[in-house]
């Protein structure tokens, strides 16, 4: 039995310099180019560094309020942060060396176990993060407050 399989296609357009467009059929045009660090001259253009740490990011979050809506955990506030860290890596490589992203749900007095549990099965399921040959640090902290009435 051969699993399923999904595809992705995207279209990456050179623009000039170090600038691209980056397309996906039906959707808007994102242009993105090489970040200050890295001589990109236009710190409102989004990056591939950029791209990486938010799809990681959004994937855990997109992941996370899924897995809360099947399992009636109420959401009042969820943020997820991120950051990325390039450098040096332990195979000798220049390129991202580990991400730490940091998990915040609002939640109802009682859930919080369940919140918990709910977090780390999105850690385990966002198939952006167990795509990634890194170290991804993930700091989840949980608030309560009375079920609104």
């Amino acid at each position: 039995m051969r699993a399923k399989e999904f595809n992705f296609p995207v279209t990456i357009e050179w623009l000039a310099g170090t600038r691209v467009a980056t397309r996906v059929s039906g959707k808007p045009e994102i242009e993105t180019s090489s970040p200050p660090e890295f001589r990109g001259t236009d710190p409102t253009v989004w990056s591939p560094e950029d791209f990486l740490v938010a799809a990681t990011a959004s994937c855990i979050a997109i992941t996370l309020s899924g897995i809360a809506e099947r399992r009636g955990l109420p959401l009042r506030r969820l943020s997820v942060s991120g950051e990325g860290t390039v450098g040096t890596r332990e195979d000798g490589r220049f390129g991202f060396s580990r991400m730490k992203l940091r998990v915040e749900i609002d939640t109802d007095e009682g859930m919080k176990e369940l919140a918990r549990e709910i977090a780390r099965e999105a850690e385990e399921g966002c198939l952006v993060a167990v795509s990634l040959d890194l170290p991804i640090e993930t700091v989840v902290e949980i608030s309560t407050a009375p079920a609104p009435v």
